[in-house]
């Protein structure tokens, strides 16, 4: 990084008019990292300013979608460079494993590739047969100018689900980065500084949340697109309906896994307490609530138990380890915190629950399973973001069906069972924006989202691209220059 006391505003560096900075700490040590710039009320004005001039008085909007597609290529190509610096920022941002964030980044760059391919066979002008006149055609332009809102877990995925469609449609964009975790978006910034990407198109700031808010209500702004917590997003939905501004949200979710009567449990647990490891179990879509028949509670309890109270846990650049450390101190204070609520509650605690004593620096906490879980309870209800998982007990396969739904939630689910036509009939009656088949599954590409309290709007895949798009009716007396009666 090469500014970290800077913002990157209209295609410059700029100096904040305040002193304010934030000190990110390295989760594995708890020692300082680096510190970096936040943006006050005037920095945040000049970004949407100079993303309103690059939208209002540039060619960028006009351009043919092919020709934006090209900017894209070059930011995957210089996302590939720097791969390496980009993969030890986030792991010493956040906690994630090395091993994890190295071949994560690698694939970061394939998304701009997959808009930009979009380009050639998307529909941005769609021929209607003409119920007046001769010529009728639905086309798809920009929406404006975008404000893109990213949590601390993924940032760079997060940033790349947003920016890189808000682009190809021919939107401008102020990423608005995490103070915990801003590195990724900084040097993206540099990477659009690099290429040449036209001033005030992609525009990078760090705020915290009161100047984040001013983001949000800036006139300028003409859709938000936010990933954070439902608090947050219902927030940011309220501020955009004063003025009708477009917003996405991708929020939390408290993910159910059934496991029916004819799988393993051991595969499963498996499945499971492996897949809590991604992050360190801070991922909104987390399979955390795991629903398993009465009769067979107990013995798949101890079964993920054993699994997941064999995890490994430790310095996230040792490869041996499984398990890494909490992004924050008041991250692993928030999950201490519902640990304790499940034991007042009456769970019972089956591994972990605690810091591990071998491990003196680091918000590290052990993997913990509660079983016997109340759907009803804090721990089954509310969103932990870290590794701790609640075994269900259900009467019957309808009654684990209804449990998984008895959430405010709807972002995720998978289905535990050896017979397909199964799958498909409890997939279709989960209130989910996914829904997998024996084991966590999600797949950007075919749109990511929620039901309820999750989310409005999908992002990834050409449903992500339509939600930056404007739909306009042109209806014409005669066919304009450059169409056919036949195209």
């Amino acid at each position: 990084m090469r500014h970290p006391d800077r913002l990157f505003i209209d295609g410059r560096w700029v100096r904040p008019s305040t002193s304010a900075a934030f000190q990110v700490i390295d989760p594995a040590t708890e020692l300082p990292y680096y510190k970096v710039a936040l943006a006050g009320a005037e920095e945040v004005a000049a970004a949407v300013a100079a993303a309103r001039r690059a939208f209002d008085e540039t060619s960028w909007a006009v351009l043919e979608p092919a020709e934006r597609a090209q900017w894209l290529r070059r930011i995957a190509d210089g996302l590939r460079r720097r791969a390496a610096e980009t993969s030890e920022l986030w792991t010493r941002q956040v906690g994630v494993l090395y091993s994890m964030s190295s071949a994560s980044i690698e694939r970061v760059g394939s998304q701009y590739d997959y808009y930009a391919d979009l380009a050639e066979d998307f529909p941005w002008i769609d021929r209607h047969q003409p119920a007046q006149g001769k010529f009728s055609a639905v086309v798809r332009e920009p929406v404006g100018v975008v404000a893109a809102i990213v949590a601390w877990n993924t940032a760079l995925s997060l940033i790349t689900h947003k920016v890189a469609p808000a682009l190809l449609a021919g939107c401008t964009v102020v990423v608005k980065a995490p103070p915990e975790a801003p590195g990724e978006a900084y040097i993206l910034a540099e990477i659009a500084e690099e290429i040449g990407l036209p001033a005030g198109v992609l525009n990078v700031i760090v705020a915290d949340r009161a100047e984040s808010e001013l983001l949000v209500r800036d006139h300028g702004v003409d859709k938000v697109a936010f990933t954070g917590s439902s608090a947050v997003g219902k927030r940011i939905a309220s501020i955009c309906g004063e003025r009708l501004a477009r917003y996405t949200l991708e929020l939390g979710g408290k993910s159910p896994a059934i496991i029916f009567d004819d799988f393993d449990l051991e595969t499963a647990a498996q499945s499971l307490a492996t897949a809590e490891c991604v992050l360190n179990g801070q991922v909104c879509s987390s399979l955390t609530r795991v629903i398993v028949s009465k009769h067979r509670h107990d013995e798949f309890a101890e079964a993920l138990g054993n699994a997941f109270g064999a995890v490994r846990i430790g310095d996230p650049f040792d490869p041996s380890s499984q398990l890494g450390p909490l992004a924050m101190e008041r991250q692993r204070d928030r999950v201490e915190g519902f640990i304790r609520t499940g034991l007042a509650d009456g769970a019972t605690l089956v591994t972990g629950g605690s810091r591990p004593s071998e491990l003196e620096r680091g918000f590290y906490i052990q993997p913990t399973v509660f079983a016997g879980v109340d759907n009803r309870s804090a721990i089954a209800q509310e969103e932990i973001f870290g590794p701790v998982l609640s075994v269900i007990p259900a009467d019957n396969e309808e009654h684990a069906i209804t449990l998984a739904n008895e959430t405010l939630f709807g972002l995720n689910a998978t289905v535990f069972t050896n017979d397909a036509d199964r799958a498909y009939h409890a997939a279709r009656r989960i209130r989910s924006g996914t829904v997998g088949h024996n084991g966590y599954r999600t797949d950007p590409r075919m749109g990511f989202g929620g039901f309820k309290q999750s989310g409005v709007g999908r992002e990834g895949g050409r449903d992500g691209l339509l939600h930056y798009l404007e739909a306009k009716a042109v209806i014409l007396d005669e066919v304009p220059s450059g169409f056919t009666d036949h195209n």
